[in-house]
């Protein structure tokens, strides 16, 4: 149950270290930004823009990553309210999320945060009952292309997403604080 600002596991090829493992925090933090909060706002980075906007394009051309999951949450308008549902693969196997990293030095503190932001793009068949938008999902063969940095892989990746499942939890997923494999198990939206 990760929320913004909190570390994620992802996986980055570096001149330096070749390609490791390494904790990010959510939310990236151009090299440029005067001061870290801004991180809070760029959690995810629209396929749309990526390329052009400052805030990500030198991310996007130099520092990519793979962002590990084996699922993911999105909250659901059902009438008057909206309903959390868990998002996996429907073969339950994990997977990565196309990201973006960056390394953020403070001028005055000298303090250096890793981060990383989410590639999104227009929701598919599926996603759509659930949300406009949805994750650039990776599976084995598209996760080495987009670390290679393909240019033309989320198009065809959105356009060929994987098969999703998805099903109501517990809406205790809204607070971060809130950990264990019961915040994945199928709720009635009623509860």
């Amino acid at each position: 149950n990760i929320a913004p600002s909190q570390y994620i596991a992802g996986i980055r090829e570096t001149d330096e270290q070749g390609r490791e493992l390494t904790m990010f925090r959510w939310g990236l933090i151009p090299f440029w930004a005067k001061d870290p909060s801004i991180g809070n706002r760029m959690i995810n980075a629209r396929s749309e823009t990526v390329a052009e906007k400052p805030s990500f394009r030198a991310a996007y051309r130099h520092r990519r990553c793979l962002v590990l999951a084996d699922g993911f949450y999105e909250w659901k308008k059902e009438g008057d309210s909206k309903v959390p549902y868990f998002i996996s693969l429907a073969s339950g196997e994990p997977f990565a999320f196309a990201g973006l990293w960056e390394t953020w030095t403070g001028k005055e503190t000298g303090e250096v945060i890793q981060s990383a932001t989410l590639i999104t793009t227009a929701a598919n068949e599926f996603m759509s009952g659930v949300h406009h938008r949805m994750p650039v999902v990776l599976q084995s063969e598209t996760a080495e292309t987009w670390l290679a940095g393909d240019n033309d892989l989320i198009a065809n990746v959105a356009a060929n997403s994987p098969e999703f499942q998805a099903w109501p939890v517990d809406r205790r997923v809204n607070n971060a604080r809130n950990e264990g494999e019961h915040l994945i198990n199928r709720q009635d939206p009623q509860d």
